[in-house]
């Protein structure tokens, strides 16, 4: 009987933030996908290219300046390293739209340089499937932290990636004018605590975890 071949991941920490970057893809045919790439994108590039990937698309959780700044610098410079093959950039929900087109402004604010507005080719509901790389990862919304929060589970590699929503012994921020505690956490019960217990959870800051651990130990969803 032929082995599945199984997803490989990686989790990189960039920019002043320390926001979680991510790489998924699959190992016999090293086409994969970039996940929240917040900023530092020549060494994401440099990365990219010692593993021998190509990335066929750029997906964002939300649209924070430190996981969405550096998506538009790698749309385009990933399609220019890739021969031209276009490298979307896809979500998150629509409700972000407007986080996405002020990250400039944002990041002057923390006086951070290099982040750029960013224009998706395509936003993200609740129950998309993406079918990319030979990869399927199943969107779920999870508003909260930001409107238009998304996450990423990938039943193949036993991941999910959670941008700011569920971390190790926490939650996201919801202090923000937009920010809802009460939503976000009946958003984490019902989205991301169904799924199996082993389900790694790589969040967008912080050390990884899983849904077992944080059913047991995270005071905030308890």
């Amino acid at each position: 009987m032929t082995e599945t071949v199984r997803p490989e991941f990686e989790m990189l920490s960039v920019g002043p933030f320390r926001q979680h970057t991510s790489l998924i893809w699959m190992p016999d045919t090293k086409r994969g996908l970039l996940i929240d790439p917040g900023g530092e994108s020549d060494h994401l590039l440099s990365l990219i290219g010692q593993r021998g990937l190509t990335i066929e698309a750029i997906l964002l959780t939300h649209g924070h300046l430190d996981h969405a700044g550096g998506a538009d610098e790698m749309r385009t410079r990933l399609t220019e390293r890739q021969n031209g093959e276009h490298v979307p950039v896809i979500g998150p929900d629509r409700r972000d739209e407007f986080l996405l087109s002020g990250i400039t402004e944002a990041a002057a604010q923390f006086g951070v340089t290099g982040l750029r507005n960013v224009k998706p080719d395509s936003f993200l509901t609740h129950g998309d499937v993406l079918e990319l790389a030979g990869l399927t990862l199943n969107v779920k919304y999870v508003p909260g932290h930001t409107p238009g929060h998304v996450i990423f589970h990938c039943p193949a590699g036993n991941v999910m990636f959670a941008g700011d929503t569920l971390f190790r012994g926490t939650v996201g921020r919801t202090d923000f004018p937009y920010g809802d505690g009460p939503l976000l956490i009946r958003s984490i019960r019902e989205q991301i605590l169904p799924e199996d217990d082993r389900t790694i959870i790589i969040p967008g800051h912080g050390m990884p975890t899983t849904i077992g651990a944080e059913k047991a130990e995270n005071p905030f969803i308890a």
